[in-house]
């Protein structure tokens, strides 16, 4: 992304980002946690609801007290501390296995070495594991205590990201990570988190998969499922 078309899309975010602003107002992220933390929190977050993932984590601390006793722990028990989240059998397997493997390549599960290798190099080392797509590697990077400048992309952000048309209607999470990240490489860690979670809240709230609320809409200019709407009517 260089160029005329780089400037264009860095305006674009820009404008969307201020525009989400009212939108987003008291939403605070939350105190960040560790980057083995967040990567196991990530793990067990997709498709789930918000308050029901947390829940799940606590309940992981809880019962295990430290990563190294979830490493160790049954696949059974582990499934039954996260019962609550969507796919908990194939989750907890995953989420063992990433640990098992991390326990033996990092001592004492520190990731924080991925704070100093490029962006890419420390994408690429997390998505080797089972269960670690972008959307769970980016938010490892940028949510935790290493406030890497990279995108998270979940499914309410990448629907937005489609019907504002920044990416195609069929581009998936990596695609999209990736265009926002590039387009603006003057913010910092914390600049992509916001607009993460200013985007997340759109998606929960207005722009959601079935029946929009677009008229309410902060960005429905710029919509490019609600032009198509209005010219088809």
């Amino acid at each position: 992304m260089q160029g005329r078309f780089a400037f264009g899309a860095e305006m674009e975010i820009e404008r969307w980002r201020a525009a989400l602003a009212p939108l987003a107002a008291g939403v605070v992220p939350g105190k960040p946690r560790t980057p083995i933390g967040q990567l196991v929190k990530s793990m067990i977050s997709g498709r789930t609801r918000d308050e029901v993932s947390l829940e799940a984590y606590r309940q992981l601390g809880r019962r295990f007290g430290s990563v190294g006793r979830l490493a160790a722990a049954e696949r059974r028990e582990v499934q039954a501390a996260i019962r609550d989240v969507t796919f908990a059998e194939d989750k907890a397997a995953h989420l063992l296995e990433t640990l098992r493997r991390i326990g033996r390549e990092r001592h004492g599960y520190k990731l924080d070495f991925l704070g100093e290798v490029p962006l890419d190099d420390a994408l690429a080392w997390l998505e080797r594991f089972p269960g670690v797509g972008r959307k769970v590697a980016a938010s490892t990077l940028n949510a935790s205590t290493l406030a890497r400048p990279v995108f998270i992309v979940d499914s309410h952000v990448l629907r937005i990201l489609r019907r504002l048309g920044f990416v195609s209607g069929t581009a998936e999470a990596q695609a999209a990570s990736e265009a926002v990240t590039a387009a603006m490489p003057h913010w910092s860690g914390a600049d992509f988190l916001w607009f993460h979670v200013a985007c997340k809240r759109l998606g929960q709230t207005l722009c959601r998969p079935e029946a929009p609320h677009c008229d309410a809409c902060p960005l429905f200019a710029d919509c490019r499922r609600r032009a198509n709407r209005l010219t088809s009517a």
